[in-house]
């Protein structure tokens, strides 16, 4: 899936969440200075800056199927090999990165599969593979699981994205194994953005941002409000800040030697 939002919108909707996630994910990968690291899926930088900071711009790779997005990550850290593209056909030499990362990737990747086998080629035998993916399917995802529960209470053939990959516990990892590596190990990852008020939680959903905010954008007025009126019931008609978490799931394995 190939975002068409700006890079600010997506900031606004997902990324106030990769402050708190993106160092738990590269803690779980074991990214650590003088590692040679790529952010698959990069988006506008939220985990690239978490690599950035643990290596240097010179160290890390980024790539992103969306233009604005890889431009964004492009003029947020000069240094940094940021190249258009995705997941599937990555444009790097065998075994060239000590560590490949994908943060909320997986999800939208058109082939997850053949994704993670070119993550495991461009990384060096003994190197380490790493993806995330919110729990949705579980509805450990707050901020999302409200909002598509509030959806189905509205619109009650909505699809959601509960057969995405990834979102299911166990699944990553099964297609780490898969895809040829070891030691595959999974854990979970929490994190959680804060919110000014109930106005700061639903505008972002305006701003046609991935499923949710396409799913939104293609409703009427009247289903609209309804689906914010739900929300805003389920999250306990909130008058002031308020904070979510959010659970994800991440797997690792290591390239055979």
């Amino acid at each position: 899936m190939q975002f068409t939002a700006p890079a600010e919108h997506y900031d606004r909707f997902m990324g106030r969440y990769l402050p708190t996630l993106a160092p738990a994910f590269a803690d779980a990968a074991g990214v650590r200075a003088g590692m040679r690291v790529l952010d698959v899926g990069c988006g506008p930088g939220g985990l690239t800056r978490e690599l950035v900071e643990r290596t240097s711009a010179e160290q890390v790779a980024a790539i992103d199927p969306s233009p604005q997005f890889a431009e964004a990550c492009r003029a947020r850290f000069p240094g940094a090999d940021v190249r258009d593209g995705g997941a599937e056909d990555l444009p790097w030499d065998d075994g060239a990165f000590d560590a490949a990362l994908a943060s909320l990737v997986i999800g939208f990747m058109r082939d997850a599969d053949a994704g993670v086998r070119e993550m495991a080629r461009v990384t060096r035998p003994g190197g380490t593979v790493a993806l995330c993916m919110w729990d949705i399917a579980g509805g450990g995802m707050t901020m999302l699981s409200t909002f598509w529960a509030a959806v189905r209470a509205v619109d009650p053939g909505a699809v959601g994205e509960q057969m995405r990959p990834g979102v299911k516990e166990g699944d990553i990892a099964e297609r780490l194994g898969r895809a040829g590596l070891e030691g595959v190990e999974q854990t979970v990852l929490v994190a959680s953005a804060d919110y000014a008020g109930f106005d700061d939680f639903w505008a972002p959903f305006g701003l046609a941002v991935g499923p949710a905010g396409t799913y939104l954008a293609s409703a009427g007025d009247e289903r609209r409000e309804a689906i914010r009126a739900e929300c805003r019931r389920r999250l306990g008609e909130p008058e002031g800040p308020f904070t979510l978490e959010a659970r994800a799931w991440c797997a690792r394995g290591t390239v055979p030697a």
